[in-house]
């Protein structure tokens, strides 16, 4: 398979993979640590609690979409895999690929049939049988 080659894409998980990193956490943490340091010196004006506020906000706000982009990938990323897996298992339905796209009605329905069959397997092995089988197969 070929790599991202989206820019957007490529920045967005070198950034939330640089942002992760124990040592970003220590600078953000000693940035605040010198802005409280300084809060003296600038007679904690408001200016002084403006900077901080503004910097918070606006870091803040550009990760969520940083963030955001490096979830729905490994989200996407994810969900094929899992379909793979139920795809190439043998007695395995089929139906249950790409159960994220169906609407809230018809996965309830999925959701159902399978706690049903858990329901009826935690009976099973109240009375001392075995839960694995595949009932359909």
């Amino acid at each position: 398979m070929a790599k991202s080659t989206n820019g957007y894409s490529r920045f967005a998980k070198a950034a939330s993979h640089f942002c992760g990193r124990p040592r970003v956490f220590t600078l953000a943490t000693a940035l605040i640590v010198v802005w409280l340091v300084s809060g003296p010196i600038f007679g904690f004006s408001d200016t002084w609690q403006l900077v901080i506020n503004t910097g918070t906000t606006i870091i803040t706000f550009l990760m969520v979409f940083l963030i955001q982009n490096t979830q729905n990938r490994d989200t996407e990323a994810m969900h094929v895999k899992l379909d793979e897996l139920i795809r190439a298992t043998q007695g395995a339905h089929t139906a249950l690929l790409d159960l994220e796209e169906l609407e809230e009605e018809e996965l309830d329905a999925f959701r159902a049939k399978y706690e049903a069959l858990a329901a009826q397997a935690r009976a099973r092995l109240q009375r001392g049988e075995q839960d694995t089988d595949s009932p359909e197969t």
